[in-house]
Order: C-alpha cells, then structure tokens, then sequence
C-alpha cells in the first residue's frame, strides 16, 4: 500500500517521484503484462509475428479478435494490452505511411515509422489531460533489404530486436529464445520456435483458432498474415 506521500505522485503523470518514478506510465506497463502473449522472430529469410488471443468464453467469435495489423504492404505489427489502445495507434501508423507515400512516393522506412510512434508514445507521458497507452507493439518490415523488428512500450521506448516477446508470458518466451533462438534458421524453423514459446507462455492452452500468425520473407516482399489452414499445418486440430 502506497503512503501518503507516494499517493501524490500516482495521481500526476508529469510528476516524477522523489526516486525517479512515473507511476502511471509503470501501470501503463502493467496492462501490457496483463495482456496475451505476442512474439516476433527474425531470420535470414524474413521475420514471424505470432499472437495469443486468449479467447476466454465460447461464445466469441474467434475471428472477431485482431492483434496481428498489416500496416503497409511492407509493414505488419502485433499488439499486446489494451486492444482498443492499440488499434489507435495502427490507424495512426496506418496515416502516416499513407503519408509519405503521398509526399515522397516512396513506402516509409521501418524505422522511421517505429520512431513516430514511439515518439506518440512518449508525448503521452509529458502531458496533462490524457494518459499513456496501455500497450506494447511489436512493428516489423523490410527497407532496403533488410528485415527489421522493432518493439515499443508506454514509455515511448523503442528497441530492435532479433527475437523477443510481450505481454504476460515475456519472461518465459525470453528464456527460451535466449536457449534456442539463432539466425541462420529457416521461417518454418522460426514459426515452430515461436509456437514452441507460445507454447511455453500458455501453458498449451492454444489451438488454430486462438493463435494468428503473420510473416514477410524475401520471397514475397509483403507482410500478410497467414490463413487458417497454412496455420493448421503446424499445430493441427483443437482437441
């Protein structure tokens, strides 16, 4: 339980505390460890994002919960956290690379877009009148050849990666790609690692039609995710 003097700095988001201290930008990092399970894996011949949806109640329509988002032809993110939260930011995403197609008529950079949202992000934690996001995304693509895996958080925060996870099973995905994660493999190699640390995260509770998959490779060019039959093939039927 908070003292009074603690109680002072949780009611501010500008307000830093006496140790260094946001506190509503830490309970922005809250909800995202509350969120489902989100991995991306970066390999020679492209890059996997992978998404628990965690459907808690059969009467949901599966197909009704999105958290993988293709953001250009090049561009894909997966979210974990406040899902309504994160769909603000894929529509802002989704603008600015219309707008710089519009102006350079080029696509955007990976980078470039991962640091426009984290710097959204972060203004959120400088202002008055509103509150930080309450999600992390994962944002990958392909510029000038290269693959790039980009994670940001509440804080604004961006990071480039190889393989990593968020949400609520980060610790376990973490330690298991620190085991096993290497990046000569293969795409496939990369989806049954990334399964394998869904896997992990949830304890096995994931089936088709909780788990969505996006990829780009070398091949293709294109972020697109994967149908449900492509993602039948690597874990089969709900039991």
């Amino acid at each position: 339980m908070m003292n009074n003097n603690q109680a002072a700095y949780d009611r501010a988001i500008t307000v830093f505390s006496p140790d260094g201290r946001l506190y509503q930008v830490e309970y922005a990092r809250e909800a995202v460890k509350r969120g489902t399970t989100a991995v991306g894996i970066k390999c020679q011949e492209g890059v996997v994002l992978i998404v628990d949806k965690r459907i808690n109640s059969r009467l949901l329509e599966a197909n009704s919960i999105e958290k993988i988002f293709r953001i250009d032809e090049h561009i894909g993110v997966a979210s974990s956290g406040l899902v309504g939260d994160a769909r603000a930011l894929v529509d802002r995403a989704r603008i600015e690379a219309q707008i710089n197609r519009v102006t350079y008529d080029e696509p955007i950079d990976v980078e470039t877009l991962a640091k426009k949202l984290g710097d959204h992000m972060q203004t959120y934690t400088q202002f008055g009148g509103a509150r930080p996001y309450g999600t992390a995304l994962l944002i990958t693509g392909i510029s000038d050849g290269q693959f790039r895996l980009f994670e940001t958080d509440p804080s604004g925060t961006l990071l480039e990666y190889k393989a990593t996870g968020i949400g609520t099973g980060r610790p376990a995905v973490m330690k298991l790609f620190e085991e096993e994660y290497t990046h000569e493999c293969s795409i496939k190699d990369a989806i049954t690692l990334g399964l394998k640390a869904l896997h992990e995260a949830t304890e096995g509770k994931f089936d088709v039609n909780t788990v969505e998959i996006g990829v780009i490779t070398r091949e293709e060019e294109q972020f697109r995710k994967m149908s449900r039959e492509e993602v039948l093939s690597y874990i089969g039927q709900p039991q």
